[in-house]
């Protein structure tokens, strides 16, 4: 388990480092400490607030040794829906008392019973099931599923009052419990994959050992194989909330129709290669040499069951055919962890953190980052990310690697890795958006001098996520210049021959665009702004107000406002936006003295504009 995925122990003062270690060691955990007060963490970070909510919006179990009214009151405005809350604890500094607070049947109350054990302290669990039996009836281990949750509530308090249950198949969690069982007990509670009816007074529990394996032709609509999926389910009469996952070979991972049909069932789709279900062939009921001749294996379908249903899995019901898909289902002998199997799509998050500021980073972009397990970037823009690198993997790139990176980041997720691909202000704005889509465009790796992607990694699933561009920053910064239309221009000639710039300069030019000119300079690069604002004088005035906008919500921030005659090249570098005006934006000084630019909705003429002699003309 990597450190992005361990339960969190955080700790704000160092003498609560060796109490950490012991609890993390317990729960298999990694020790979070705050980096101005704890000098040797497993993690380190900056702000206790900002961290501890990253980790809850992870889904991390929180172990935090500090006071519970700080942790409550830190992560009070993301409490929303208790079934989806992960474990959240709070220890006291002497390990005397462990809390659950949040997650009690997510686990939170079995952490907080580990940890008062190897501190000898008191867990003061206080739900009611939990205390009496030892036990959740209406949140079952992972691997069960309550069929009918709306009975737990009579069944327990019924308990709770001294009735006493029979138990009816095996499930170890029950019956290690304390509940008190009898075979003639008027409440009954059930293990079953068998589709039921439950009585008033029974609870089932479906454990999930149904493995579903799913073939099919490229395109074929959902509905199709959901249908085909839901028919053999009733037809076998089991219970679908006993399906351990949905399965298939990993040419299939990018088929949307197999994600529709896990996301119908609420569970996972994962995949496993061709070699990984050819190991299978034995076990086959319907092997096809046709199937071998495509996709290199005998089949898909009953494959994928049984390979996730393990060694001593049985194939329980043999390929079912409906006219563009094919579906099998295998038991496996235990609930299955389908984390353990195949892999998933891989997912890759292009996203756009904006100009380096924290505040200005979009609430999607953080938590996309947060779910990542990999971050592939520029290493200034990694740095800016400040504690979201914590526990994640970092993959630094120079600046110039761009299409490296951007290949670096799909092969990764060809991996089925969960990946961020991060870029400044906005990913698709003279960013790595396009790149990878470029990279996508290409054929496979046998064309283009094996110049395209792996199979994997053309079969991941891509996000593109907005942030504030350089553009917005420094408009919002010196005043409202968007008002009207504008265009943005790079004067980067790597690229783009510089014929086709001067074009797009003289095009805009003409137009009366506000134009934001991005990569303005260089080191070897000192002509084509000077060249730009030569050409913008011939068709608006030399007062035309100009933005140079560098560092933008960051430290040495620097936002200046000259005429565009005054416009000097050795006034800008290479972090410098540059945003000129158009023929109508105007300047205006506020009561405190500071200058702002605008450019007004409404179109009139000025003195010496190509407005103005059009007017004359006609």
């Amino acid at each position: 388990m990597g450190e992005a995925m361990k339960p969190a122990v955080v700790i704000l003062n160092p003498s609560a480092a060796p109490m950490a270690r012991t609890i993390a060691a317990a729960i298999g955990g990694a020790v979070h400490g705050l980096r101005s007060r704890v000098e040797r963490a497993d993690i380190a970070f900056n702000s206790t607030a900002d961290h501890l909510r990253t980790l809850f919006g992870e889904g991390r179990a929180i172990v935090a040794v500090m006071a519970s009214g700080a942790l409550i009151r830190i992560l009070a405005s993301l409490l929303s829906d208790k079934s989806s809350e992960p474990a959240v604890l709070a220890v006291s500094e002497d390990g005397a008392s462990v809390v659950p607070l949040l997650g009690g049947h997510h686990g939170a109350n079995d952490l907080a019973a580990t940890i008062a054990s190897v501190l000898n302290g008191h867990a003061a669990v206080t739900t009611a099931g939990d205390v009496r039996f030892g036990v959740a009836l209406d949140a079952p281990p992972k691997g069960y599923v309550l069929t009918n949750p709306a009975a737990a509530k009579g069944v327990m308090a019924a308990l709770l009052t001294g009735a006493s249950a029979s138990l009816v198949g095996e499930a170890d969690w029950l019956s290690r419990s304390a509940i008190p069982f009898a075979d003639d007990a008027p409440i009954r509670l059930r293990v079953s994959d068998i589709r039921s009816d439950p009585a008033d007074d029974e609870l089932v529990y479906a454990p999930q050992t149904l493995c579903v394996g799913v073939g099919c032709e490229r395109g074929t609509p959902a509905a199709d194989i959901i249908g085909l999926v839901d028919d053999t389910l009733r037809t076998a009469k089991f219970a679908p909330q006993a399906l351990a996952g949905v399965f298939s070979i990993d040419l299939k991972a990018d088929e949307a129709a197999i994600h529709a049909v896990a996301d119908h069932f609420g569970v996972d789709a994962r995949f496993f290669t061709a070699a990984e279900l050819e190991a299978e062939r034995e076990r086959l009921v319907n092997p096809s040499d046709i199937v071998f001749a495509e996709v290199g294996c005998h089949g898909v379908a009953e494959g994928a069951a049984l390979a996730a249903g393990g060694a001593n899995g049985v194939l329980v019901v043999e390929k079912q055919k409906a006219q563009r898909a094919t579906c099998a289902i295998a038991r496996a002998k235990q609930p299955v962890d389908v984390s353990t199997l195949g892999r998933p799509r891989g997912t890759l998050s292009i996203v756009g953190i904006g100009p380096g500021h924290a505040d200005w980073r979009s609430p999607e972009v953080t938590a996309l980052l947060a779910r990542s397990a990999d971050l592939v970037g520029y290493s200034l823009y990694l740095d800016l990310l400040g504690d979201l690198t914590d526990g994640k993997t970092r993959h630094d790139f120079d600046l110039g690697s761009e299409e490296a990176r951007v290949r670096h980041a799909m092969e990764l997720a060809g991996q089925g890795r969960s990946v961020s691909l991060v870029c400044s202000g906005d990913a698709g704005i003279y960013a790595m958006a396009t790149l990878a889509f470029e990279l996508l465009d290409r054929a496979g790796p046998g064309d283009h001098d094996g110049d395209g992607l792996s199979d994997a990694a053309r079969r991941i699933d891509l996000i593109v996520s907005p942030g504030i561009s350089a553009l917005q920053a420094a408009a919002a910064r010196a005043g409202a210049p968007l008002g009207h239309d504008f265009c943005t221009i790079s004067l980067s000639d790597l690229l783009t021959p510089w014929d086709d710039i001067k074009r797009r300069i003289a095009a805009a030019a003409a137009g009366d665009f506000v134009i934001a000119f991005y990569n303005p300079v260089s080191k070897r690069r000192r002509t084509q702004l000077a060249y730009a604002r030569d050409e913008l004088l011939r068709h608006r005035p030399g007062d035309t107000p100009v933005i140079l906008a560098s560092n933008l919500g960051r430290d040495g921030e620097l936002v200046r406002i000259v005429p565009l005659h005054a416009l000097q090249v050795d006034d800008v570098d290479m972090l410098t936006v540059v945003v000129v005006g158009s023929s109508q934006s105007r300047t205006v000084t506020a009561g405190d003295g500071r200058t702002w630019v605008y450019t007004p909705r409404g179109y009139a003429a000025k003195p010496g504009t190509v407005i103005e002699i059009r007017e004359a003309l006609t």
